[in-house]
């Protein structure tokens, strides 16, 4: 068994946890909007999963995309992406606006300041794990 403190322990090789990143409860702006425990594992949890973080950012470059931009980008099916994007909608990270296009139904997405925010903090944070991990 590796001691306390020793490189095998804090990567988790020897006792089978994951390595855990340092604490940054005292960088600015990096708190989760949903108020979870502080440090580097409280990352806003809902923008942190890959698919809702891709929808986020695509919508942070762009004024709006419809359903099918969105599915085009994100390289995946319709229910995929209608289950994380009406996640996302429920947080008031980006609303949706339903119209008809003749008779051809048109879902068009769009980054709520809300959104812009959490995406905002999400990034500060990650950034602040990045500078904690190479200053080690």
């Amino acid at each position: 068994m590796a001691k306390p403190g020793s490189a095998a322990t804090r990567a988790g090789e020897a006792t089978g946890t994951p390595a855990r990143a340092p604490a940054l409860t005292s960088v600015k702006g990096t708190a989760p909007a949903d108020g979870a425990d502080e440090g580097a594992l409280a990352l806003d949890r809902l923008i942190h999963e890959r698919m809702r973080l891709g929808i986020v950012s695509a919508l942070a470059v762009n004024e709006s995309l419809t359903f099918n931009d969105l599915k085009r980008l994100m390289k995946t099916t319709d229910g995929n992406l209608s289950v994380h994007a009406r996640k996302l909608e429920d947080a008031a990270y980006v609303e949706c606006r339903k119209s008809f296009e003749g008779r051809v139904p048109r879902t068009e997405y769009r980054l709520t300041s809300a959104g812009r925010r959490a995406l905002e903090r999400y990034l500060n944070h990650m950034e602040a794990l990045i500078r904690a991990t190479r200053e080690r």
